[in-house]
């Protein structure tokens, strides 16, 4: 156990200051999400659909950072309200690919303007020269240097 005047102050840590910076974006997001009412990782996933295209939930994992469990659930969820379709791979029929529906598309659509807002929110206490520092920053932390 480390002394009370031990110099690890865990509150500026930046494990700890990512955290909380994610957890006040979620909260943002969650109010800000308009009708759709579509959760932060469902809106990803919807959106790394339209955009890539079919998608294995292997691929979801990569293009979403989301883990493999997670994204299983997410993918139930938005096909359980029909944002979503679930095919299978010509090549594997085991593969489950997803495909957007045109349910989804429209969400996607709509709340896309939310998202947009909501991202000006999270950055809200940034001047214009610090949100780009910020996103690049960030940027270069998840580059894999390999």
């Amino acid at each position: 156990m480390s002394s009370p005047d031990s110099s690890y102050a865990f509150t500026e840590q930046v494990g700890h200051l990512l955290r909380k910076a994610y957890q006040r974006h979620m909260a943002i997001f969650q109010q800000n999400v308009g009708e759709s009412q579509l959760t932060a990782v469902q809106f990803i996933t919807l959106c790394a659909v339209r955009d890539n295209g079919p998608s294995s939930l292997t691929e979801l994992v990569a293009l979403t950072a989301v883990d493999q469990a997670t994204i299983r659930g997410i993918v139930e969820r938005l096909k359980a309200r029909e944002l979503i379709e679930l095919g299978h791979d010509a090549k594997d029929r085991r593969k489950v690919i997803v495909h957007l529906s045109e349910a989804g598309r429209m969400a996607v659509k709509q709340t896309e303007p939310c998202a947009r807002q909501i991202s000006e929110l999270t950055l809200s206490n940034l001047n214009p020269g610090e949100r780009v520092a910020m996103l690049f920053l960030l940027r270069k932390m998840i580059d894999d240097p390999t």
